[in-house]
């Protein structure tokens, strides 16, 4: 993720989303991170018919193309399953605001180079409100200053871990973070030879 992320934000308006809701279990069959998209939300996206429900927000068609997800407490309760994040990504969401994350699915995120920003309920309910009352709602998300600003409300400082900023601003994961000490690996493993030859 880039220091600056300007985007279209749709409202889910649902506590306690938990990952069998973000992408049910009988799409977990592929590790390879590729077509989950197609997943995400399913049981509310879709009619048993297999056509997708009108009723279901993210099928409203000034939604189309969102990157900003709006919902509520809790979101990503449940499960560990990594294939969350990877739905949410495919799909298109680069952040996600809610009043609190579950922790695996907060760390998945991060690892995965999307923001996950908690809001009071209170600053929830007035971007919802906001979203209410306009057709379309786009922000942006200064990373690097920490504040989400719109045409359409006062600026909203946020809270992010440093070392999730780090990852997200220069686009590692933990294996890219360990991978940054190769050279401090390199020469340790080079003193110890040198020191220990008969191991």
């Amino acid at each position: 993720m880039s220091k600056y992320h300007s985007g279209l934000m749709a409202p889910l308006d649902k506590n306690n989303v938990d990952t069998d809701q973000i992408i049910p279990k009988q799409f977990l069959t592929s590790t390879s991170r590729d077509g989950f998209d197609k997943a995400l939300f399913y049981d509310w996206r879709y009619l048993d018919s297999g056509e997708p429900d009108p009723e279901f927000v993210l099928n409203f068609e000034r939604y189309h193309g969102a990157t900003v997800l709006l919902t509520r407490d809790n979101f990503g309760c449940g499960s560990s399953r990594e294939h969350a994040p990877w739905a949410l990504k495919q799909y298109g969401f680069s952040v996600i605001l809610a009043e609190s994350f579950a922790d695996i699915f907060f760390n998945n995120c991060g690892n995965n180079q999307m923001l996950c920003v908690a809001l009071s309920a209170e600053v929830l309910d007035g971007l919802f409100a906001v979203c209410e009352s306009h057709p379309q709602v786009h922000i942006e998300i200064d990373l690097e200053n920490q504040v989400i600003c719109s045409e359409h409300f006062a600026d909203i400082p946020f809270e992010v871990r440093s070392d999730i900023k780090a990852r997200l601003l220069s686009g590692l994961d933990f294996i890219g973070e360990t991978e940054q000490l190769n050279h401090y690996i390199d020469a340790f493993e080079q003193k110890l030879q040198a020191a220990r030859p008969w191991q």
